[in-house]
């Protein structure tokens, strides 16, 4: 094994997607990756369909859906064992610059500081639109905030500079720090479990950096989006339900004693919030998803 990093695409019943993103990135520097596709128990045929259509890529199936966490943690598995330098987990609904990868390489190479980088990434649907320019931690409210959303480039986010967390849509890390932080929690599944690895591999020193010159581009919520609007919404009930549940796992987590007041009072804001929105428009299977969320993100822990 010469190559010095392994690329990890989940897929989930979506052969489009993830065919889409391997044709992205057979335009970039083949000397450096390998790709691993976890097919995260598909029963579409889309893994099988993948390895055929791009034989070069290594496949590991699973007989169910361990959720965004588990699936990564299958491929993180693989690049440990097979003693890669790097694993990237990129999201399969991504489209990549050509030169994406070398920039984090030529970076992480540089920078034993760094454990963990990440690229630029805008909306695919807008090339000039911003999905994540980097990201910070709210300490006053024990909030994750994305910076960037929703907003067109400006020279502030140009620059290389150290962040609060990793986005696990483009998580570019060291091998070797990983196996001293360890991977994913899949208790999470989905939501959340980046940034608590980006906090417990900064706890052991290393710097978390955004590099504005790697460039994604990123179609966003399609694991978790209806093509068609339903009663409840294009977004499952379900989703609602794993997001608040981790969002309470992540604050009990991480909350500061400092700050315990405004962390509860904001939080207690924002699900009320939500609870309103949900009862006015009618969705009340997302209502109740979202308050058994509430519950078990009370009653349960990490």
């Amino acid at each position: 094994m010469t190559k010095s990093t392994l690329l990890v695409l989940v897929n989930w019943n979506s052969f489009e997607f993830t065919d889409q993103c391997l044709v992205s990135l057979s335009y970039c520097n083949q000397s450096l990756f390998d790709v691993v596709v976890v097919d995260n128990g598909s029963n579409d045929g889309s893994g099988e369909q993948l390895k055929k259509q791009h034989p070069e890529i290594i496949l590991i199936p699973s007989l169910s859906n361990l959720g965004f966490a588990g699936g990564n943690n299958l491929g993180i598995k693989y690049a440990i064992e097979q003693q890669y330098t790097y694993v990237m987990l990129l999201n399969n609904d991504t489209f990549v610059e050509p030169d994406f990868l070398d920039v984090l390489v030529d970076y992480m190479n540089q920078h034993p500081e760094a454990g963990v980088i990440q690229s630029k990434i805008y909306f695919n649907h807008n090339r000039k639109l911003l999905w994540n320019a980097g990201s910070y931690f709210n300490r006053w409210i024990t909030l994750p905030v994305t910076l960037g959303y929703m907003r067109t480039d400006k020279p502030k986010y140009n620059s290389i500079k150290e962040v609060d967390w990793i986005t696990g849509c483009a998580f570019f890390a060291r091998t070797d720090v990983i196996k001293q932080s360890g991977m994913l929690n899949e208790k999470f599944f989905i939501y959340f479990e980046d940034v608590d690895l980006s906090f417990r591999i900064k706890k052991l020193g290393y710097q978390l950096i955004y590099h504005p010159k790697s460039v994604v581009y990123h179609i966003s919520g399609m694991s978790n989006k209806s093509k068609t609007k339903q009663k409840e919404g294009y977004v499952h009930p379900y989703v609602r339900y794993l997001n608040q549940r981790n969002r309470i796992w992540f604050v009990k987590k991480y909350i500061h004693p400092y700050f315990i007041l405004p962390t509860i009072f904001y939080h207690t804001l924002y699900s009320l919030a939500v609870m309103v929105y949900f009862l006015l428009r009618g969705r009340f299977k997302k209502l109740s998803a979202f308050l058994q969320g509430t519950k078990e993100g009370i009653l349960d822990s990490l």
